[in-house]
């Protein structure tokens, strides 16, 4: 069973994702929040495996939420799930530390898939969601995701793990798919992200949908 924060601050939200996460047998909601300005006791006391917040809430919105855990240390995943999809938000939700990000309008099978993955250590973003990224990327001179003076070339090996990854596999999923340990595959991403020069996963696929690396 993973464990969920689930942040919103709509309570017939939160009791409506609650009970369909309930139905899946595989996530158990551990706690709640109304807004952001108790996610990070939550957190400490709760220690959940994944965090589902909302941005748009009162006193402490989703993204200065997340800026507090980056701040405060706590590496907990974090899930976005809104209904906003506006392309700035998504940057600036991700420059925070946020793994993944899902309109409410979600599937079940999607979200719960979303927080397991989340869970073991991938990121998932919703595919038009990404091209939005990939758009902002090319467009925006402002954007954090910029190019890097010199690219050092990848392996076939780590574009096939750039692959995975852009997938939303774990470190763990794509040890068992391509039969490596989990170690291995964790420095071969960390290996990955040194060459494209950037600092998370998130940013190293996005990087490299932009340069036409993966597709």
């Amino acid at each position: 069973m993973y464990k969920v924060l689930l942040v919103d601050d709509q309570k017939l939200i939160r009791d409506g994702i609650k009970s369909l996460l309930g139905l899946s047998g595989k996530i158990t909601v551990v706690g709640e929040c109304a807004d952001g300005t108790t996610v990070l006791n939550a957190c400490v006391e709760l220690q959940p495996d994944v965090v589902l917040l909302d941005l748009s809430m009162p006193k402490m919105n989703g993204v200065q939420t997340l800026a507090a855990l980056k701040q405060a240390g706590i590496s907990t995943p974090t899930l976005i799930l809104t209904t906003f999809d506006e392309h700035e938000l998504v940057l600036k939700s991700i420059s925070e530390g946020a793994r993944g990000f899902l309109l409410k309008d979600v599937s079940l099978d999607t979200l719960v898939q979303a927080i397991a993955t989340l869970a073991e250590g991938g990121s998932w973003f919703a595919p038009n969601i990404t091209e939005r990224l990939v758009g902002s990327v090319r467009t925006s001179s402002n954007t954090s995701f910029s190019m890097p003076a010199t690219l050092e070339p990848l392996s076939e090996k780590e574009l096939e793990i750039l692959q995975l990854m852009a997938a939303g596999y774990s470190n763990k999923e794509i040890a068992a798919a391509l039969y490596k340990s989990e170690g291995t595959v964790k420095n071969q991403c960390s290996a990955i992200l040194a060459k494209l020069g950037v600092r998370d996963r998130t940013r190293a696929v996005l990087l490299a949908l932009e340069l036409g690396l993966i597709s």
